[in-house]
């Protein structure tokens, strides 16, 4: 497995896993907001500070994004290209969100997949202040309750970082969590890692929601290997079956894109897909019998 060596001192937490109370909406983004503001506008009713989003269909304009790039100078192991600005509406295929906070401010996450007005596939990291809804954008959506998104300075990989923690401690104690919200860190496997997790957990099914990171180049279960090493990912599809033996086992199917500006679609391979600089997702578990005694144990013992 590849691996990457960040500059900054590598913290002993390698998996952070919170969690959390959490309710499943569906909404639309308006058209006429960035997507920050459009985002943020239409979770105000349900009063929520933190939510992961997976988006479908509708269109942006103006449209800005940037690409994963080698960095240019040692401060960082790895950058964001320069910004893009596509020359006309873009269709939104999808794109996965982390949504919470900034110094008391709302902020996001966005990895999304596009198609140009001729058909082009485009992947990249969608600058959430600078894209604009065009047409109505939906949105799937899993509101945190009991913990939030943050940002936080990551002093491994010396980036601004969104990770999980409670923040409402009272909740945890009132009402068993539902989910788990997660974060990765670099060199560690996007599938094993969860699975581990589900594991520790009692976990058997899950759904994944969300779904935003990179990793270090690709390899996909059908034997394809993306070669360039720095991604940008989101999670199309993914879930925790039970596998033969038992084990929990973690089909993940994404779109990517590398900083060469190759496009790939593909199911992750197990132990062959370190995380670059971050993932952020959350855990769901389809049959909870397992994870609420679990998560019950873990809340009397808080």
């Amino acid at each position: 497995m590849r691996s990457i060596q960040h500059p900054g001192s590598t913290s002993a937490e390698r998996v952070r896993a919170v969690a959390t109370q959490t309710r499943q909406v569906e909404i639309d983004l308006p058209p006429g907001r960035s997507l920050l503001d459009a985002v943020r506008f239409a979770l105000e009713p349900f009063a929520a500070k933190s939510a992961v989003l997976n988006l479908y269909g509708g269109a942006f304009f103006p449209f800005a994004y940037a690409l994963p790039a080698l960095s240019k100078t040692s401060e960082h192991a790895v950058y964001f290209s320069d910004r893009f600005d596509a020359l006309e509406p873009v269709q939104l295929a999808r794109a996965s969100v982390t949504y919470g906070q900034r110094d008391g401010h709302p902020w996001l996450h966005c990895h999304a997949a596009w198609a140009q007005s001729d058909g082009t596939r485009c992947s990249g990291h969608v600058l959430p202040e600078h894209a604009v809804v065009l047409e109505t954008v939906s949105a799937s959506v899993c509101l945190l309750d009991s913990a939030q998104f943050q940002v936080r300075h990551d002093e491994e990989t010396r980036f601004a970082l969104l990770k999980p923690e409670v923040v409402n401690t009272e909740l945890i104690l009132s009402a068993a969590p539902t989910a788990l919200a997660v974060r990765l860190s670099p060199n560690v496997d996007v599938c094993t890692a969860i699975e581990d997790i589900c594991r520790e957990h009692g976990i058997k099914q899950a759904t994944l929601h969300g779904g935003v990171g990179s990793t270090v180049g690709a390899a996909f279960d059908d034997g394809r290997i993306v070669q360039p090493f720095v991604t940008e990912v989101l999670i199309r599809d993914g879930r925790i079956v039970c596998g033969s033996d038992g084990a929990p086992r973690a089909l993940i199917d994404v779109d990517l894109v590398d900083f060469s500006g190759g496009v790939h679609r593909g199911r992750l391979a197990r132990g062959l897909n370190p995380v670059l600089v971050t993932f952020e997702l959350v855990l769901v578990p389809v049959v909870a019998v397992h994870a609420q005694s679990t998560f019950q144990r873990e809340r009397e013992q808080t």
